[in-house]
């Protein structure tokens, strides 16, 4: 991705239908917001008909709510429960099969076929921190995830800063923020004034410019660049949430025996929710499905998750058997050992963990009582 210096430019609805025309015309896969099953899911787009106008959400602790908006904006709500993972690093993927021939001779097919050119509509600033952290972790290393750089390099990202915060969004503390940061093909801003409705473009690469030359557009006027840039300042003041502004790294790091555990232990239900709807948590383990004749097999590539009890087994049984060790392994590693495996936190503060979890448990909050407690026994 090349950086541009191009001028930021101005689209209204009809220049945002025609973007999402212009992207399905040159064969890419448009995936972006959409209304479904009571949330605002990811999903393919044929037109931008589909993106939430008029829908917010209402989020906290354990809880997801749909609501009405007056304005009929599109990207006014918070993060909704799939992030841009499930199309970089799919939930399944089919690595290799095998064939037995009649005559005994067993045969092995790769499975490497050419991946979708996607375009992410309406990526949010935290997302877009944690698709910069998986090309690190799945693709910084001596040994990449061929499939997800595939993927990757394919993705043209169109971001969409945000204005409306959740309650349970802590992005600032993370050291982010509403304001895309670079990585981006396109960003907008949307602004919905009586001025009308439109969204601030901002150009990040070659190819964004290229798309937005395709489409009907005009030149910022001052106007709209300062009530875009109002609004998005206005959010990052109105975060629901904050983590501790402590040092986490050495916080979790020397909280391995907090009390604390067993609290959140007897709560926790080790469901894994929050690791399947984290957009950074990649572990993945790999299954063998055969036919009943077992002459075909194939090698699956699946999420795992290290609340399952068999994440951890090794010959005799699991290294980690409660919930408490497993809770501490998932925070610790998130907050604290990232850092050591790849040079930062494994969190952009989009909540989804908070929202999405059936017992309601907060991650702010146990980083908060974690520190309450480690001041506690360092007085």
């Amino acid at each position: 991705m090349t950086a541009t210096a191009a001028p930021a430019a101005v689209l209204d609805r009809h220049g945002l239908d025609a973007l999402v025309d212009a992207l399905v015309a040159s064969g890419r896969t448009v995936v972006g917001p959409t209304v479904r099953d009571g949330a605002i899911v990811l999903s393919e787009l044929a037109s931008a008909d589909a993106l939430p106008y008029g829908w917010g959400v209402e989020l906290d602790a354990g809880r997801y709510r749909l609501v009405p908006r007056e304005d009929g904006a599109a990207f006014a709500h918070s993060a909704g429960p799939q992030s841009w993972k499930s199309y970089l690093h799919p939930a399944r993927e089919r690595l290799w099969s095998a064939d037995r021939s009649p005559e005994g001779r067993v045969v092995f097919t790769e499975h490497d076929a050419e991946p979708p050119s996607y375009a992410f509509l309406g990526v949010r600033p935290c997302d877009l921190r944690a698709i910069a952290i998986q090309d690190r972790v799945l693709t910084g290393g001596a040994h990449e995830d061929t499939g997800y750089g595939k993927r990757r390099r394919r993705a043209l990202l169109i971001a969409a800063e945000c204005t409306e915060p959740g309650a349970t969004c802590f992005c600032v503390s993370m050291g982010g923020g509403p304001a895309a940061d670079p990585g981006y093909d396109l960003a907008l801003t949307e602004v919905v004034d009586a001025d009308g409705h439109r969204f601030l473009v901002r150009v990040g690469s070659e190819e964004g410019a290229r798309l937005l030359d395709q489409v009907p557009h005009r030149m910022a006027d001052l106007g709209t660049e300062f009530a875009a840039r109002t609004s998005v300042d206005a959010a990052r003041d109105r975060m629901g949430r904050s983590m501790p502004s402590v040092d986490l790294r050495a916080l979790l790091g020397g909280s391995l025996d907090a009390e604390r555990w067993n609290d959140v232990a007897e709560r926790c239900l080790t469901c894994g929710n929050c690791t399947m709807v984290c957009p950074t948590c990649f572990c993945t383990t790999t299954e063998e499905v055969t036919d009943l004749t077992g002459d075909h097999t194939e090698r699956w590539q699946r999420w795992d998750s290290c609340f399952d009890l068999d994440f951890s087994y090794l010959h005799g049984g699991p290294v980690r058997s409660s919930p408490r060790s497993r809770y501490r392994q998932w925070l610790t590693h998130k907050l604290s050992t990232w850092h050591d495996q790849f040079d930062s936190s494994g969190c952009v503060g989009c909540g989804r963990c908070i929202a999405w979890c059936p017992a309601g448990i907060d991650i702010t909050e146990e980083v908060a009582a974690l520190e309450t407690e480690h001041g506690t026994e360092t007085d």
